[in-house]
């Protein structure tokens, strides 16, 4: 696959915006995220060292590999948090991810979750998803906002989907550990992104929870992608699908789970340890 930039001119991020929309994201190529020799060093220490790797639109694709392999600095790239030394990153066909600061890169479609879930513990869990909906945050609108039919309707879908339409008006501070990781995942959800970044979901999380939002992931995924680093092999076993090692800031193996734990090399640097 070979990407094609959305403007030949040398124009900024906002003439980019301008050319290409939020619905235009082209998947012709079936590709929805693209990272092509991306380098990245930090005082001499490359974190990022021509790093290579695509997802497929509609594909859960689990990140796995030790400390210092880049899993962060990747998507740290890919939200534009950080800028690249060198490569290439494309959100589909496209759009230019380098060229775009964070918050048009989320306006486009990419959802980041930490791992460290942040929420507003004050106020209740269906307030929290109000406010993550993609309205007009200023506090004159906020103030005088009132929800529509169909946000109320997409507000318990959503709860429904996190499986926290038991507690909707529970003060999200009082919730478990794994309910405000499922209420954040829930708060990206809302705001519709095609292409979602998870952190560590489960760590923290009981063995019950653990496979409550296995089952989640499994089925978010078709309707948007995911990439989830992760360190539990027992979890991302019940992801399924594609898992790919980093390593020293590139791709080490790629394959199932089976494959990459029986390959010597992802033995001797990760899993051996």
């Amino acid at each position: 696959m070979s990407a094609i930039p959305a403007n030949q001119d040398g124009g900024n991020a906002s003439s980019l915006l301008g050319h290409v929309a939020t619905g235009d994201l082209d998947l012709s190529h079936g590709v929805i995220l693209y990272l092509e020799d991306i380098t990245v060093s930090f005082d001499g220490f490359k974190a990022l060292n021509s790093l290579n790797l695509s997802i497929d639109a509609g594909e859960l694709r689990c990140i796995i590999g030790p400390n210092g392999a880049g899993k962060t600095t990747m998507m740290d790239v890919i939200t534009g948090k950080t800028r690249p030394d060198g490569g290439k990153a494309y959100f589909g066909q496209t759009i230019d991810l380098t060229r775009l600061t964070e918050p048009q890169i989320a306006h486009m479609g990419i959802g980041r979750k930490f791992q460290k879930p942040t929420v507003f513990e004050q106020h209740s869990v269906f307030e929290n998803l109000e406010l993550a909906m993609k309205t007009d945050k200023r506090v004159q609108r906020s103030l005088l906002a009132w929800l529509t039919g169909d946000d109320r309707d997409r507000i318990a879908d959503t709860l429904r989907q996190i499986r926290l339409d038991g507690v909707a008006d529970r003060p999200a501070g009082l919730l478990s550990h794994g309910q405000k990781q499922w209420l954040e995942i829930g708060m990206l959800l809302i705001q519709d992104p095609r292409l979602l970044l998870l952190d560590e979901p489960v760590a923290g999380m009981t063995d019950d929870e653990t496979m409550r939002t296995a089952e989640l992931f499994v089925s978010l995924a078709g309707k948007h992608s995911l990439v989830v680093v992760e360190h539990d092999m027992a979890f991302v076993e019940r992801l399924g699908g594609k898992v790919t090692v980093l390593h020293e800031g590139s791709v080490l193996a790629e394959g199932d789970l089976a494959t990459v734990q029986n390959d010597q090399r992802v033995i001797e640097v990760y899993l051996g340890r």
